[in-house]
Order: C-alpha cells, then structure tokens, then sequence
C-alpha cells in the first residue's frame, strides 16, 4: 500500500531510527517498500539501507529531483515521505491504516503527523494545542507526508528548481487538503 521514500545524504546515524520505526508497518503489509533517494552519500548510508531491505537509488541533482525520481519509481499507490532522522510514535500503524481505509482510490486528501508533544499535558490543554497547530503552524516536512502517486502527479510533484521542495509541495497540496494523523512525528538528528 505504501512506499517510503527517504531522501538521503550522509544519513547513516538517523536513518537507522527512522528504518527501525517502519518495521511494524513492513511486518503488518503496509510498508510495501523503502526508496532511500541518494544523493551521493560516502558513509554506510548504502549499506543501512541494504540491511534493511531497502532500494537504494543514488540519483544526481538537487532533492526536488530526488524525491520526484524515487516517486516515479514507487510500486505503491501511496507515498509516504520521511526525511532522515524522522522517528514516529507507535501508534503512526493505526493511525495510517485508518487514514487509508476512509481515502476513496485516487486520495483526494493527503495526511501528515502531528509533532511531537512536549510532555504529558491535560487533554484539553493537548486539544486546544493541537488545534491551533493544525491552524495556525504551517505544514512541515519534519512531520512526514502521505499523498495518493495521482494527486502527487496532478501537483507536478516535487520539482527540481525550487529551494525547498518538500516545502513548496505541501503548499501546493494546501493545509485544507491535509489531514492530521493522530500520531506523533519527532525529528532526531
């Protein structure tokens, strides 16, 4: 149902927390398969990602380029992206999987995770945090994104001549089309 694609360069030390956090959703058949979309890395990024089960698919130019690549690539019909060093909570399985089940074949909508809390805080201080997050914080490609292969062809993907490419491709989608999973998305470096 899904491929995973990470964009990597010199990543070895945070990919490993984000690979070991993927297992659940490979054992379960959500995580078809992981795209590591490389950049040229020197380190055992190559290596992790072989021991992991995962393409490793060194592709020159700038990430727009990358991620846009390993996308056109994918076997899945739904794309999640995680940068290196991305780590999701235990309950991004659950929250996945529900978010798939209620998306009509050609995803209309895309999902991110919401960030990591700060702490254990009273649900209702919890719910109104998140709820001005989810209004007022723009969209964040620390938190991950999950998008159907045709509304990511219909954006134009991620392109090759912006600075920001996980950025601009967010803004493209629009907050009004992105839901928020109920799990969490920490950024490890």
């Amino acid at each position: 149902m899904l491929s995973v694609v990470i964009p990597t360069h010199e990543s070895e030390r945070a990919l490993v927390r984000t690979l070991a956090c993927l297992v659940p959703g490979a054992t379960a058949g959500l995580v078809q398969e992981v795209i590591l979309a490389d950049a040229g890395s020197s380190d055992e990024t190559a290596a992790i990602g072989d021991v992991a089960g995962c393409r490793f698919m060194p592709v020159p130019g700038p990430l727009g380029a990358r991620l846009s690549a390993a996308a056109a690539s994918a076997r899945a019909s739904w794309l999640m992206f995680l940068r290196p060093g991305t780590v999701l909570d235990s309950g991004w399985l659950r929250a996945t999987e529900d978010f798939l089940a209620g998306q009509a074949e050609e995803g209309r909508r895309a999902a991110t995770f919401r960030p990591a809390s700060s702490g254990r805080r009273p649900m209702l201080q919890e719910a109104l945090s998140l709820a001005l997050a989810a209004l007022f914080r723009p969209l964040d490609p620390d938190r991950g994104l999950i998008v159907h292969k045709s509304l990511y062809a219909r954006l134009g993907g991620h392109r090759a001549d912006v600075g920001d490419a996980e950025a601009d491709l967010l803004r493209r989608i629009g907050a009004s089309r992105v839901t928020v999973l109920r799990a969490e998305a920490s950024s490890i470096t």
